[in-house]
């Protein structure tokens, strides 16, 4: 059974239909692929740091992250958000496993490079693969709250498009982001496919900003380290999950490094 790494955005969450957790359950029972949920929760993080007054801001993307604003991230990751998700796939008929990427040392995190603009983020040194593999001969669906630990018992906020991107390379797996988007818009169209370079140059040029960015760095990121194909769809679009899942194409924006295309021309 191949592997298929889905992340789940937070503010797509709560409106993502009940069609795509049956999706989600029929790829492991009828297309036999096995889906590990990687999910976000940041409109959940920021509503519950303001009722408590907890200053919150963002660089290019990811969150400025103080010792209160990690207590109240894992709290909503690890806690609400993860319990949702499992709750719904459960509901869908499927069997879903919740953990934090601190349970099992399963994520081993440092600080991220701008440590000092950004706090208490890190970034992923290694994915301990062997403990989701024990997981999934459980025959459950893996749901994964982005916090990671480094050998000290320090936590960090991991920003979930990263996760993901890490979980995806070290499982040689296809990556499918999914969003409340239809994929990378440039101008007033939705990019069917892009490459490193442009995606460099649409950075550079702002036509991808915010939150994107993140998204479309984890996508070139994985494709760098192995990872055969990465894609972003809108999870509200019907069939768009298992379309891409079984390789058929037709939704989203999907990501390919243009050295390895002109080797294959």
């Amino acid at each position: 059974m191949k592997a298929l790494i889905i992340k789940c955005g937070g503010s797509t969450i709560e409106n993502l239909p009940f069609s795509f957790y049956k999706e989600l359950v029929e790829l492991k029972s009828i297309h036999d692929i096995q889906p590990i949920i990687v999910h976000g929760g940041g409109p959940s993080i920021s509503s519950l740091l303001s009722t408590l007054n907890v200053e919150t801001t963002f660089v290019n993307g990811l969150r400025m992250t103080t010792e209160p604003v990690l207590e109240v991230v894992e709290m909503v990751l690890s806690g609400s958000m993860n319990k949702h998700l499992v709750r719904q796939v459960m509901k869908a008929g499927g069997n879903a496993l919740g953990l934090s990427g601190v349970d099992g040392k399963f994520l081993m995190a440092k600080p991220i490079t701008n440590a000092e603009e950004l706090g208490l983020v890190g970034e992923i040194e290694r994915v301990n693969k062997q403990l989701l593999i024990a997981v999934m001969t459980q025959e459950v669906i893996p749901i994964i709250s982005p916090v990671a630990v480094d050998n000290k018992g320090q936590h960090y906020n991991i920003n979930a498009d990263l996760a993901a991107a890490a979980i995806a390379s070290a499982f040689h797996s296809s990556l499918c982001m999914v969003t409340d988007v239809d994929g990378v818009k440039v101008g007033e169209s939705i990019v069917a496919s892009l490459s490193d370079s442009q995606v460099v140059r649409l950075i550079e040029e702002t036509h991808i900003t915010g939150g994107m960015i993140p998204k479309v760095n984890a996508a070139i990121s994985c494709l760098v380290n192995g990872v055969t194909k990465v894609g972003i769809i809108n999870g509200a679009t019907p069939d768009a999950l298992t379309l891409f899942a079984l390789g058929q194409g037709g939704v989203g924006t999907t990501f390919y490094l243009e050295e390895v295309m002109e080797k294959s021309v």
